[in-house]
């Protein structure tokens, strides 16, 4: 490991001596571009030698982050638009694709992961190489990004796998949890991530709350993570790590929570976000565009033989790491809402997939799924969700605070009993049948599952506020045959995504057709659910069913005006919704479930995913979104029997089945506050 270690110190400091006298060389149409490469691989020299508190930490996060922000992004080399009207389109999306990835050394330099680095140097220098030539260089430019990225392929997916299941690769993260002094902001420039007003006010608003109240605030969370291991009877014993995802700037939380689960026997372990996807640990994206921008580089390169190539690498990693990935316990997450919100441009210049290539990707996403699923099944591991708001979300941010607080704490016996008498009502019925009301055209019907012992079985689960915070609905993974209609909702914001009357058509339980009224072109509205909701299929099918009772969430979010900036996690539970992808129980189906009434949860699979018997690779989409009609925007619930009774829920938005009455209750209040006003 030494001797290793000294060829990566000395092939560092070879590339960074090379790197230097770049600036001597004459690039012609591409001067500019190299020497905006060499200064910021100076700066990644300088954070990653850098010694003490007293270093520039701020200064360096606006250094690397200024140039894509706002306006400045319009000539920024990572802008696909202007990478292609600079250096056409042949070469510009190379050249693009280029700076963005050298761009990936920025969290490696703060965490001190040399090899990374170094490996985004040898690539610039052999790029700039092949810009000093100029002789077929597109060809070349192509080869040479195609290599690197096969290459070094097993290098990247073992170190991603190494960080999701060994604590020891989290050591950066933990300490700054574990260690900073929570009075002075300046820790959080430590990261790496863009650091905006946003997290500071965050992190100092936390810093102020007392260890009791951020304890109890924990609690909620790391308690419900064990009640899910309860719930589903697995032995969280056998568990040794807790996957922590959090946005930047809940420190003083997450060092309770990280207090919490290591008293249950278990040691965190941290992962950083994609490009994409704000998963892991994240701060407020400097620029969503740019994300959206390069959501697809890997049209770039993207075949079948580096697909077949990567599910083999895969394969023998999860191998090595078996025992690791046994001891995984499954992610819990700190969700955040009320960031700005965003309306993606979509650009032409931007890499897009062939339809072989989204074949390609969706075959991969699903079969590394399903290997990972062979070395940490679904059914032997948990998770926890919860959300709260950043200060971004305005003026009344301390008061959502603490009325989300409220939310998440909810009394669950009272939901239980409640939530029991719709799921009563519901395991009589055939069907369901979901309206909406003034601008809402939803009119969708719902097949159930038989119960062949309705005594001792039910479709719907009675959702507590364990794993799935904050209290407040009942779902089904419905029968897809004899499921269809229309689901419309007037807005909603999908994974950080906004969509104008976004309507999809059901057949059988399956999408047959969608749109939106985001742009102009009816063509665009298409490409965007296509791309975001469907994933690059053709069709998904209904994996959920449910009814949100959570009327204290839903005015919560009227009261403020900020039911579009509500979370799925939250605004799931503000009316009925629909799922579209897996079902709630995906890869988990065979685990027997009951509810608080005793009796057995049976409607765990549909059509779909009952070929995991035959054939795994029909059977799961890995995806799930959630999309859920206002109360304001609900006609009726209407259940009907076999018998052809009817028994109504709810009607014109309003819950009339006996005994679910009291949450009409905050609605009311809400309503005559508003007249009184």
């Amino acid at each position: 490991m030494v001797k290793k270690m000294n060829v990566i110190e000395e092939r560092y400091s070879l590339a960074s001596e090379r790197i230097q006298t770049l600036s001597g060389e004459n690039f012609g149409l591409f001067q500019d571009y190299v020497e905006k490469m060499v200064h910021f691989f100076s700066r990644i020299d300088e954070v990653f030698h850098r010694e003490g508190v007293n270093a520039p930490y701020e200064n360096w996060n606006h250094e690397f982050y200024d140039e894509i922000l706002n306006s400045n992004y319009q000539t920024f080399y990572g802008n696909p638009s202007y990478a292609n009207q600079k250096f056409g389109e042949e070469n510009g999306p190379y050249l693009c694709w280029l700076y963005a990835c050298c761009r990936d050394s920025i969290v490696c330099a703060y965490e001190k992961e040399l090899y990374p680095i170094v490996l985004r140097m040898e690539l610039f220098l052999q790029g700039a190489e092949i810009l000093l030539d100029g002789t077929e260089l597109t060809r070349s430019l192509k080869e040479l990004i195609y290599y690197f990225v096969h290459d070094y392929d097993e290098e990247r997916m073992e170190r991603n796998i190494r960080k999701l299941l060994l604590p020891e690769q989290s050591k950066a993260i933990y300490d700054i949890v574990m260690k900073s002094n929570f009075s002075d902001t300046n820790y959080l420039y430590h990261y790496g991530e863009y650091i905006t007003e946003n997290e500071k006010k965050m992190a100092s608003f936390l810093a102020s709350l007392s260890e009791e109240q951020l304890s109890q605030m924990a609690e909620t969370y790391t308690e419900g993570y064990r009640e899910g291991f309860e719930i589903a009877g697995i032995d969280l014993k056998k568990k040794k790590t807790v996957q922590i995802r959090y946005h930047i700037g809940f420190e003083p939380m997450v060092r309770q929570a990280v207090l919490q689960f290591e008293r249950m026997g278990l040691k965190p372990v941290f992962t950083r976000h994609t490009n994409t996807r704000a998963t892991g640990v994240y701060s407020t994206s400097p620029n969503k565009q740019y994300q959206y921008d390069h959501r697809y580089d890997d049209a770039l390169y993207l075949n079948q033989a580096l697909v077949k190539e990567r599910l083999k690498l895969a394969r023998h990693i999860f191998e090595q790491y078996k025992e690791e990935a046994s001891w995984y316990a499954g992610p819990a997450v700190i969700e955040v809402f009320g960031e700005k919100m965003f309306l993606p441009q979509n650009k032409k210049e931007s890499p897009a997939y062939t339809k072989e290539q989204e074949k390609l990707s969706v075959e991969y996403t699903r079969d590394y799924s399903l290997i990972q699923n062979e070395y940490i099944p679904h059914d032997e591991y948990s998770f926890t969700i919860i959300a709260y708001p950043v200060p971004d979300i305005g003026d009344d941010f301390e008061e959502i605070f603490a009325e989300t607080v409220r939310v998440n704490t909810l009394n669950k016996t009272q939901y239980r009993e409640i939530q029991q008498h719709l799921i009563d009502a519901l395991d009589k019925g055939d069907f369901v049948r979901v309206t909406g009301r003034g601008d809402n055209h939803t009119d969708i019907t719902v097949n159930l599952h038989d119960l062949e012992n309705p005594k001792q079985q039910t479709n719907f689960e009675n959702c507590l506020a364990d794993v799935n915070i904050p209290v407040g609905e009942v779902f089904t993974s419905p029968l897809l045959k004899g499921t269809y209609g229309v689901l419309h909702v007037t807005q909603v914001y999908l994974n950080q995504l906004r969509y104008e009357n976004l309507e999809l058509k059901f057949k059988d339980g399956m999408i047959t057709d969608y749109t939106c009224m985001n742009y102009d072109k009816e063509e665009e509205n298409k490409k965007y659910i296509k791309e975001n909701i469907l994933h690059n299929r053709e069709t998904l099918p209904i994996g959920e069913f449910a009814i949100g009772t959570n009327t204290t969430a839903y005015v919560m979010g009227r009261k403020y005006g900020i039911e579009a900036q509500l979370p799925i996690l939250i605004a799931e539970k503000t009316g009925p919704h629909f799922a579209v992808g897996d079902t709630c129980y995906s890869m988990s189906e065979d685990v027997i479930l009951h509810n608080p009434d005793g009796k057995e949860i049976i409607a765990k699979e549909n059509e779909c995913s009952a070929l995991r018997h035959t054939d795994m690779t029909k059977a799961y989409f890995n995806c799930h979104t959630d999309i859920t009609i206002p109360y304001d925007e609900l006609g009726d619930i209407v259940v009907y029997t076999k018998n052809g009774e009817t028994i109504t829920l709810i009607q014109d938005g309003r819950f009339v089945l006996a005994g679910t009455e009291r949450l009409n209750d905050i609605l009311d209040n809400y309503e005559k506050d508003r007249r009184d006003k």
